[in-house]
């Protein structure tokens, strides 16, 4: 199985069929978007070419590629306004593992690592990213790979019937 990322510069049509399949999945709402409650759970969502395009204006954008499928994407960005701790200089960082098959299978440990060696070289060294409290799985490869809970945003987002927390991590390049 080889592992490949690429960074989006231009996206395409089968780009945006990915992200729109995964952005109105059920089983991965809860873990790509905050929810207020049941009916914005509910809620189904578009991604166009032009809103990526956007995106791209104010993030670095990067598939995740195995045996040349796509079966996630990460992303970063450089001091938005949604940071815990306000410190000059920060990247937050998005992932998802939209696959299935990609999923439990050191992937996203390698693609963070990737995207940790990339944002180092733009030569930005703390990184900021939050996990819903739920995503068990996700906030313990984020502890091995060294990153330390900063803070909690409680009711934050809606599943499976209540509110959970944002739990906000930090690591130091």
């Amino acid at each position: 199985m080889k592992t490949e990322i690429v960074k989006v510069t231009k996206p395409t049509a089968q780009f945006i069929d990915v992200l729109n399949r995964w952005e109105n999945d059920r089983e991965l709402i809860p873990l790509i978007r905050p929810n207020k409650n049941q009916e914005e759970f509910e809620r189904r969502e578009t991604i166009t070419l032009d809103r990526v395009r956007e995106r791209l204006e104010y993030q670095e954008i990067f598939q995740i590629r195995v045996n040349e499928k796509i079966i996630g994407e990460m992303n970063y960005m450089v001091d938005p306004p949604h940071l815990f701790k306000q410190e000059p200089g920060t990247a937050w960082i998005g992932i998802t593992i939209g696959e299935p098959e990609g999923r439990g299978k050191g992937i996203g440990f390698e693609a963070i690592q990737f995207l940790e060696e990339q944002i180092y070289q733009q030569g930005f060294i703390r990184i900021e990213l939050g996990v819903f409290e739920f995503n068990r799985k996700a906030h313990q490869l984020y502890q091995k790979l060294g990153y330390e809970e900063i803070g909690r945003l409680e009711d934050f987002t809606f599943w499976n019937g209540r509110m959970w927390a944002d739990i906000r991590m930090e690591k130091y390049l």
